[in-house]
């Protein structure tokens, strides 16, 4: 690579695609609610891991932005990516790559073998999602759904907790549900040149993809609920009141189906939860609640 500066390592931090970190957030589900969120010793490996998915996905994004640097360049929605835009070479971002990806790997077996297992599979996934999967309808979808509940997993084997299954199938439902919305906001936005940016979208249409977010969505409140009022959960927290999060979670899934179909917001969801405030104040709020039921 050429000189580094300040404004060169900016647009690598750029390329990592840091607004996209908001999902590794996932990683603190198991030590939440394993009722271990104030073990100092087990929050640290958490927050550890969060930065090791941080970089792992960020290095897939490079390694996603080369292959299609081409394809992105005629996308007006892309082509504004440092790679895209010729802000950083294919070269450079390859050395990125061969720098960064190492040392993940190094870090992650550090510091357990199984959360070592969990970002390999989690990074060899990406990128055949990259080459290979993206391209495939339904596959698609679920394959970044599993990128998330990987994320669950990597966040419960460092610091070696069970959780419970309802939260996992949560995990996947929400992540279809984004996943899902993007594939609708793309397939929309760009019209007839949709297939041309993304081979995948020359099999869904509108349509099809209204009802697997109808199915998606009730699944995902249903599970939820059963969850709050199941027994595990009742004798694992020693609580029913879990059952008055609902609100805030049947809230969150109205708001960002109203920002998908009303804002545009669906081409980014992590943008919809960052900048929309009352999808914000509701996150917190929840969040609160559910620490105040399970630790107080």
């Amino acid at each position: 690579m050429g000189d580094i500066d300040s404004k060169s390592i900016l647009v690598i931090v750029e390329s990592l695609r840091p607004k996209q970190w908001i999902k590794n957030f996932l990683v603190f589900a198991g030590i939440l609610f394993s009722k271990n969120l104030f073990n100092f010793p087990m929050l640290l490996d958490v927050v550890s891991a969060f930065f090791i998915f941080c970089l792992s996905s960020g290095v897939v994004y490079i390694i996603n932005d080369i292959a299609d640097v081409e394809k992105d360049r005629l996308n007006p929605l892309k082509a504004n990516r440092p790679i895209a835009s010729g802000r950083l070479r294919v070269r450079d971002a390859k050395i990125v790559v061969a720098i960064l990806l190492p040392i993940c790997l190094v870090i992650s077996y550090s510091m357990d073998l199984e959360f070592f297992l969990v970002v390999i599979s989690y990074i060899l996934l990406q990128i055949l999602y990259s080459f290979y999967l993206k391209n495939i309808p339904i596959l698609d979808i679920f394959s970044i759904s599993l990128g998330s509940v990987l994320r669950v997993v990597g966040g419960v084997v460092v610091i070696n907790v069970e959780i419970s299954s309802w939260l996992f199938i949560c995990t996947i439902l929400l992540a279809l549900l984004l996943a899902i919305s993007k594939r609708r906001y793309e397939l929309i936005a760009l019209d007839q040149e949709a297939k041309n940016h993304r081979k995948v979208l020359g099999e869904y249409s509108p349509n099809l993809l209204d009802q697997m977010l109808s199915i998606v969505t009730t699944s995902l409140l249903v599970t939820y609920t059963m969850y709050t009022i199941s027994e595990e959960t009742i004798s694992r927290f020693g609580t029913k009141s879990l059952v008055f999060t609902i609100p805030f979670v049947l809230y969150g899934i109205f708001r960002y189906l109203y920002l998908m179909y009303q804002k545009g917001f669906g081409g980014s969801p992590e943008s919809a939860i960052i900048f929309d405030k009352p999808l914000m104040i509701n996150v917190a709020l929840w969040i609160i609640i559910v620490l105040i039921l399970i630790y107080l």
